[in-house]
Parts: structure tokens; C-alpha cells; sequence
């Protein structure tokens, strides 16, 4: 009786330490959350955060004390006012290695368009407070002058400054890559040009070598068996899994041995395999998510994005009001029929906006069958013609960007009826759509503007307009204005 008692007493804990494992393990996944974050040491992400905006502060501050100015406190206003601005609009210095150099690289930067943008928002700001008087021309526009080349020149120092300390062994961190397959060695050579990000050791993987792909046999270090002796005896910092991540039993051998290291641990899923537009890692509440198609406009981009818009489309109606109202003179003098025509268009999301232009043509067609422009076209008036040559009559949509249903730099809006065609026939057309649609694009700036009378060319115009999805930046905003007005005297492609 007593055996039998003893025996239902260890029954009865088991069953109970099975009950509290399982509601343990149960409160585990319960609580668990995964925060968006960086693998970079403090220093080095706080250094990154704030460069850039402590340089136009102290570019300012150099500014001052150039012209022999005093130090005052509007001065001091402006610093901090700048540093704000700047810290949620420029970007953060890119440490990668093999970044473009020379004066094109120098051209392209990113800092001389997110500085444009600055700058107008202090402009602004300064005509709406009515302080212009307050400081120094000759300060301010040095200040303005100078500011992106010293951010530059900075960031190709921290640069030199990353890859030396990492020669002479300042930088402790080292790395190894479980699976030696494409995404791995993407990684790799990630690793390899940012040195401040520490050594990258090698691979470790369980294929024979004939299945490796091209690498050198060096950076091999063994297969999963070994990682955990190699993690311990050399101090490992990070591991990155490059494996499918699924319940493998590989995989879940080793996180549990690795557990035994303080080694972190990373896993990196090859979405390389899709055809991507902005990926991003996001999340909800704690639950990470990998979008693979994604608007260039979510979170701060948008504003960004929304905030020159409006600037920009600001300033350029303030100047341009004179040259409108004569050429709403011309319109109405040139053909009876109103100076203003609107078009329903599809705007961001695929809903329908109304788009205004001059008028250029005898008729206004925004039905069911719209028949695109053509060279010699007679429903084009004399003045129409001259309009539509010098992209004149597209100066009204000025208007649809301020008021948000267009961008300055965008895919161009079709007509409703030519949506309707060519969403059935062109992948990935209405992608087009994630954004708001442009005056100008960058389709129309490498020749694709006009009459799209074949599906080849209303094909390369999407090619030409998901390529500005997948690689948006303020800078490339500015080379696409600047390309435009370059263009707009001298396109045959317009008529």
C-alpha cells in the first residue's frame, strides 16, 4: 500500500512538473516580443544618430565666427532648431567601405537634397516668424553653402577612421555565417566592407565543398558540428544562421548548444529570392514581419516625402503666379471652351483623382475611351501646341500637390481607360499606384514622356517607374527636377 502511495505521490509530481513546465513554457510564448533594434555597439549607433546633425550645428557655429559675428541667443536658436530638423531628415553616414567615390559619388549624395530640404524648412519657418532681419546673409548663406560638402567629407573620414581601427585590432567584435549559399555570402561581403562592424571570420557548413559555391577554402571553418568548440575557444561575438528557417533539427541542436556561449545569435532569411520593392523589417506589437513589397512611403518617408511636396510646390506657385495667369489669358483668348481641363486619373492606392491641366485641344475627352495625343495631332490648338512642347500646361497640377493628391516626382497618372487596358496585359502595373503619381518621373526624364502607342512602350514607362519605387531617395527626387527642367526645351517627344 505504501509502495503503491509513493508510487501515485511521484505520479502525481510528475504530472504536476509537467503542469508547471507546461504552463511555464506557455507564459514563455505568451510574453515573448521581438523589438526592432541594432546589432552595433552604443557608442558607435549613438555616434552614428548624431554626426550629422552636430556638423551643421558646428558648421553654423564656424559660420559665426568667420564673418567675426557675436554668438547671440537667436544664434543659439537656430542651432538647436537645425539640429532637430536635420535629426529626422538626414540621413545617418553610410560606413560602408565600398561606397562610390569620386565626383560623381560626391554628386549623388543623399546629403545635398535632405540639405535642400532643410534649409527651405528653416527658410520658411524664418519668413513665417518674420526673424530674416535677425541674422547674418553672408553667415547664412555660407552656412547653406558649405554644410553638405563638410558632411561629406566627414563621413569618408569616419570611414578611413572604421577601416584603421579595425586593422590595428580597436575593434573587438568578430563574426561568423552558418550556411555558405547566396544569401551568406551577401552577407559576407556586407561584413567584409564595413570594418567598424568588427572581423568576419568564415563560414561554417555541412554540404561537401564540390557543392560550395565559388569561395576561398580559408574562410571555410568547418561544418555545424564545430561551431560550438570554434565560438568558445575564439570568442565569437555574432552568429548569423543563413539556413531555411523552418524546424530543422540542426538548427535546433545548435541554438540549444549555443546557449552555453554568450555569443548572439541572428537569423537571416534569404528574401533576396523575391523580386523586392523597399523591403523592410517591421513589425506589430512585438511580431516581427519582412515586407517584400512595400511602399517607399511608410513611416518618416512619407512625411519626408509629403513635407518637400508641399515646400517645394509652395515656393514654386508663389514665384510662378504671373506665368499662369498670362497663359490662362492665352488658353482663354487661343479656343473657345474653358482654360482649366480636368481628367479623372488613378491617384496613390488606385483611387480615382482629378487632374488638372491647362487646356491644349478643341475637346476635353475624359470618358470611357480617351485617345492619347499624337504628332500633328489637329485636336492640339497653336497655343496648345506651345504648351504642351514646353510642358507648360502641367503647371495647374502644381495645385493637385499641394493639396496631396499628387507628388512633384512620381510615376505619371494615366488616364482611367488606359489603366483599364493595361492592368490586364503589363505585370505589375498598378504597383505603380503605392505612391502618389508625379508631374515629372523617371521614366519621362529617360525619354519614355509622350504618346505611349505600343504596349513595349507603356512597358519600359512601368519598368522605368517600379525602378523608382525600389530605389526612391530625396536625392533622386532632385536629379529627376533637375533632369526635367533640362529637358523641357528640348524633348521631340512632346506634342
Amino acid at each position: 500500500m505504501r509502495e503503491s502511495l509513493q508510487a501515485d505521490g511521484s505520479r502525481a509530481d510528475s504530472r504536476g512538473a509537467s503542469v508547471h513546465a507546461s504552463d511555464t513554457a506557455a507564459f514563455r510564448r505568451r510574453n515573448q516580443r521581438v523589438h526592432l533594434g541594432t546589432s552595433e555597439r552604443p557608442t558607435v549607433a549613438l555616434l552614428r544618430h548624431v554626426l550629422n546633425p552636430a556638423l551643421i550645428v558646428l558648421s553654423l557655429m564656424f559660420c559665426v565666427f568667420l564673418y567675426s559675428q557675436e554668438l547671440t541667443p537667436p544664434y543659439f536658436a537656430l542651432a538647436a532648431l537645425a539640429f532637430l530638423v536635420a535629426s529626422q531628415v538626414v540621413s545617418e553616414p553610410v560606413m560602408d567601405c565600398s561606397a562610390r567615390n569620386g565626383l560623381l559619388g560626391l554628386l549623388q549624395h543623399r546629403i545635398f537634397a535632405e540639405w535642400l530640404l532643410v534649409s527651405a524648412a528653416l527658410l520658411l519657418m524664418a519668413f513665417a516668424f518674420k526673424v530674416t532681419e535677425t541674422f547674418s546673409r553672408r553667415v547664412i548663406l555660407t552656412w547653406f553653402a558649405i554644410t553638405p560638402f563638410v558632411v561629406v567629407a566627414a563621413e569618408a573620414g569616419l570611414r578611413r577612421y572604421a577601416a584603421f581601427s579595425a586593422l590595428r585590432g580597436k575593434i573587438q567584435q568578430s563574426h561568423v555565417i552558418i550556411g555558405a549559399n547566396e544569401a551568406g555570402s551577401r552577407l559576407a561581403r556586407r561584413l567584409m566592407a564595413n570594418p567598424h562592424l568588427g572581423l568576419f571570420k568564415g563560414f561554417f557548413d555541412d554540404r561537401d565543398t564540390e557543392r560550395l559555391p565559388d569561395m576561398p577554402m580559408e574562410q571555410l571553418l568547418g561544418d555545424m558540428s564545430d561551431v560550438v568548440n570554434y565560438v568558445r575557444l575564439n570568442a565569437v561575438s555574432n552568429i548569423y544562421i543563413c539556413l531555411p528557417m523552418r524546424a530543422d533539427e540542426r538548427v535546433t541542436k545548435l541554438l540549444e548548444e549555443l546557449k552555453d556561449t554568450t555569443a548572439s545569435v541572428y537569423f537571416v532569411p534569404d528574401i533576396f529570392m523575391f523580386d523586392l520593392m523597399q523591403a523592410r523589417v517591421c513589425d506589430i506589437d512585438g511580431i516581427p514581419m519582412l515586407a517584400v513589397c512595400e511602399t517607399p512611403f511608410a513611416g518618416l518617408d512619407g512625411v519626408i516625402k509629403r513635407a518637400s511636396d508641399i515646400v517645394f510646390s509652395s515656393v514654386l506657385l508663389l514665384m510662378l503666379w504671373p506665368l499662369l495667369l498670362l497663359i490662362a489669358i492665352g488658353v482663354r483668348l487661343s479656343s473657345p471652351g474653358p482654360i482649366l481641363f480636368r481628367q479623372r486619373r488613378y491617384g496613390m492606392y488606385g483611387e480615382a483623382i482629378n487632374v488638372y491641366k491647362f487646356r491644349s485641344m478643341t475637346v476635353c475627352e475624359n470618358g470611357d475611351t480617351v485617345t492619347q495625343a499624337q504628332r500633328n495631332d489637329p485636336r492640339v490648338t497653336r497655343f496648345g501646341a506651345f504648351l504642351r512642347r514646353t510642358s507648360l500646361d502641367e503647371l495647374p497640377q502644381l495645385f493637385n500637390v499641394f493639396l496631396g493628391s499628387m507628388s512633384l516626382v512620381g510615376p505619371r497618372p494615366h488616364a482611367v481607360a488606359h489603366n483599364e487596358e493595361y492592368r490586364r496585359i503589363i505585370e505589375g502595373y498598378m504597383l505603380r499606384h503605392k505612391v502618389r503619381p508625379g508631374i515629372t518621373g523617371w521614366a519621362q526624364v529617360n525619354g519614355l514622356r509622350g504618346e505611349t502607342d505600343t504596349v513595349d512602350k507603356m512597358q519600359r514607362r512601368v519598368e522605368y517607374d517600379l525602378d523608382y519605387l525600389r530605389n526612391w531617395s530625396l536625392g533622386l527626387d532632385l536629379v529627376i527636377l533637375l533632369r526635367t527642367a533640362s529637358l523641357v526645351w528640348r524633348d521631340r517627344n512632346a506634342y
